[in-house]
């Protein structure tokens, strides 16, 4: 575990996909709007390259023609009411969350949020399942101006925490937060509700829950992944080139 010598490590976790399980009701959602809008767009495909930014900037790259910004929004915020119907009753942490958190904070880790959603969807999800009062500092979209891929709201977590990026571990369960991660100077480890492990770049661990995840795995994986990857050009160009 840390010691009081030395300076805390933090956590900081990203919501959709990691704090709860809700990408197959994301790409439900995004493929009832495709449905309404007439789009053939495969949503969880879609969601596989881009899952991890905000909805409007997911929907600006569905379109072969340019969509006005205000659009675009009416557009996601019709997406997001399709995303709360369908998950309403489904709200559930991640298997073991709630240990590992408690786990993590007795350890003494920082603990943050870091996510591209706004305060309404996150406190739909955080304090409906009584998650905020484990973390530290919880950023959102409204926080940041650019959110992922870019480092940004890493980085705003990282600052408001008072660690420093190399001692700061990422949970992502996307690849552009993968990316933003490395962006930022820290590592990360993947869940993979989203994507299978061969398709991140190079995650210190993936995990499928927090079931067998420990603080000590942790520190464990920090000795042997000693620095931050650079975030891989290739990965760079083929998420990024619809954008």
């Amino acid at each position: 575990m840390p010691s009081a010598q030395s300076p805390p490590y933090a956590l900081i976790f990203d919501m959709d996909g990691v704090v709860i399980d809700n990408t197959p009701y994301q790409a439900k959602a995004f493929q009832l709007l495709f449905r309404d809008l007439g789009l053939t767009t495969n949503a969880r495909q879609l969601l596989q390259r881009l899952n991890g930014m905000p909805a409007s900037t997911i929907l600006q790259t569905v379109f072969t023609n340019p969509v006005p910004k205000k659009q675009l929004e009416e557009y996601a915020a019709q997406r997001e009411f399709l995303y709360r119907t369908l998950y309403w009753d489904k709200r559930r942490e991640t298997a073991g969350l709630s240990q590992f958190l408690r786990a993590a904070r007795a350890a003494g880790f920082k603990l943050a949020l870091g996510t591209g959603s706004a305060q309404d969807t996150i406190s739909y999800i955080i304090d409906h399942l009584d998650l905020r009062r484990f973390f530290d500092v919880v950023v959102g979209k409204d926080d940041v101006d650019k959110g992922k891929p870019h480092a940004d709201t890493f980085t705003a977590a990282a600052h408001k925490l008072g660690v420093t990026p190399e001692r700061c571990v990422v949970f992502e369960d996307a690849i552009l937060g993968e990316q933003a991660a490395y962006r930022a100077g820290m590592r990360c480890i993947a869940l993979s509700t989203s994507l299978r492990p061969a398709q991140f770049q190079v995650p210190m661990a993936v995990f499928k829950d927090f079931t067998t995840l420990t603080p000590r795995l942790v520190l464990e994986l920090l000795e042997q992944h000693p620095k931050a990857p650079k975030p891989s050009k290739e990965l760079a160009q083929r998420q990024y080139m619809q954008l």
